[in-house]
């Protein structure tokens, strides 16, 4: 007999890491494909007092990656208006060695502390574990 957890997709999940609440998006939820969804993402965080919401990286469209399409900017400036962090989290390599542009955003992003792109959980771990 199947129960609800046999039958339910994970669901999102707030997470603390090093002091900071963080909230971290199951894979197979909606996309982040542009400002409805993440405003949808930036309310749901707001809801749960959350500083920082990881999204997998399979949830983001390749429009994302396409600089041109404008979503990653539109994306990008609906979290830094409601001053919420954003972690695209797992293997965007494809993207970036298809693009130099996307490249180039891609580590001036990771330089800062509004956007990042991680490799995986591990990595977000280390970036918000506290220096010294």
């Amino acid at each position: 007999m199947a129960t609800d957890a046999d039958v339910l997709p994970p669901a999102d999940e707030i997470v603390t890491l090093h002091g900071v609440t963080l909230l971290r998006c199951a894979p197979d939820g909606p996309p982040l494909d542009g400002e409805r969804a993440a405003l949808d993402l930036i309310g749901d965080a707001g809801w749960r007092e959350a500083e920082l919401v990881a999204v997998p990286a399979e949830r983001v469209p390749d429009e994302f990656f396409q600089l041109r399409s404008g979503i990653a900017g539109a994306i990008v400036q609906k979290f830094a208006q409601y001053r919420l962090r954003l972690a695209v989290v797992g293997d965007i390599s494809q993207h970036v060695a298809d693009s130099q542009a996307l490249r180039d955003f891609v580590y001036e992003s990771n330089q800062g502390n509004q956007l990042w792109f991680l490799p995986g959980y591990d990595e977000l771990d280390e970036r918000l574990r506290p220096t010294g």
